[in-house]
């Protein structure tokens, strides 16, 4: 086990969580990020994978045009983010740099992908996860693949480590930065928070959901009056009405991350969290930082998935996914030459 202090240091100015937080997501971050991804000498395929059942999720698959590696990283975003999050494109940039394939992936009901699949997302939906990253194995067949994510998606990408053996999968490592260990802890630090944070998710959700009785009605034919509900009252409606859980314990209980699992997994595990992360608790991260397969790097500022270095934008986050993914390369069976008649 380790956990180890991050040399993360933000720019004078810039130490505020809810400022780096808001940055993360800001104009001039989204300006950088499209500019690192496209000026990488890279492939971009969309790509529609296999969810299970009639399940389907959109994804964007790049590789390098010259030697690359034998793992393929997927990535995964937070929720109501996607695979054009500034994070998911400023991490895809530096691994393609690095020689690395990557798949990003949306979740269902992510990005422009609501009419992919009649019912919708929630949390707990692992096996849509599980069963898109088994379709790439087929489709590219990687040597091995390692998972990273940030907020929710650090959450999928813990638990894509507890499932990968069991899914057959052949997971190498799993980065998670900013997740979510016990969501109900993360609801009532949500709600006694800074109200901007629960006001933005409430929006963005309830646009989703308009999204979604738009393309299904038949399916999903609520009232406006179920979308003037609060957060913690809108994901119990949720519950109830499209999931099997039955209660909101119930729900979360199913996407909580057991630390003791994580350390019985057998998958490397590297986390990136941040003191004064101003959505995710600080206190869920002792029990995970015990397990001997975990290394937990704490930063004192960075606020939820920002950790900006500069008033340029640039992000820790996205160079530490790419160095430690680097990292676990070293010595890790040789790249591949150049494929002949890749389409850009």
């Amino acid at each position: 086990m380790s956990r180890v202090a991050s040399p993360f240091r933000p720019a004078r100015g810039l130490g505020n969580r809810h400022l780096q937080t808001f940055l993360g997501s800001g104009f001039r971050r989204r300006r950088l990020a499209r500019l690192e991804l496209v000026g990488c000498d890279a492939t971009h395929e969309e790509v529609t994978l296999a969810a299970g059942g009639a399940a389907r999720l959109q994804g964007i698959f790049s590789r390098p045009r010259g030697p690359r590696s034998d793992t393929l990283v997927l990535l995964l975003h937070g929720w109501e983010g996607s695979i054009d999050s500034n994070y998911m494109r400023l991490s895809a940039a530096r691994l393609l740099e690095a020689g690395l394939p990557v798949l990003r992936l949306n979740f269902r009901d992510h990005g422009d992908t609501y009419h992919l699949n009649e019912e919708m997302f929630h949390s707990g939906r692992i096996e849509d996860v599980l069963n898109a990253a088994k379709d790439a194995l087929q489709r590219w067949n990687p040597a091995r693949m390692i998972v990273a994510g940030f907020s929710l998606g650090g959450n999928f990408a813990l638990r894509t480590a507890l499932h990968a053996h069991s899914a057959g999968l052949p997971l190498a490592r799993a980065l998670a930065v900013c997740p979510p260990l016990d969501p109900a802890r993360t609801m009532d630090a949500m709600e006694a928070g800074w109200w901007p944070y629960i006001r933005h998710f409430e929006y963005e959700w309830r646009r989703s959901l308009r999204r979604k009785r738009e393309l299904f009605p038949w399916r999903h034919g609520f009232a406006d009056t179920v979308l003037r509900l609060p957060l913690r009252a809108l994901t119990a409606w949720m519950v109830e009405a499209h999931t099997d859980y039955g209660s909101l314990d119930a729900y979360f209980s199913a996407y909580r991350i057991d630390a003791a699992a994580l350390g019985e997994c057998g998958v490397a595990i590297d986390v990136l969290m941040a003191a004064d992360d101003p959505v995710v608790p600080l206190v869920e991260f002792d029990a995970l930082a015990q397990q001997e397969n975990v290394r937990l790097e704490l930063a004192g500022n960075g606020g939820h998935c920002g950790f900006i270095e500069d008033w340029a934008t640039r992000g820790y986050g996205e160079r530490w996914i790419a160095e430690r993914i680097i990292a676990n390369e070293r010595g890790l069976g040789q790249t591949r030459g150049d494929d002949e008649g890749d389409s850009p």
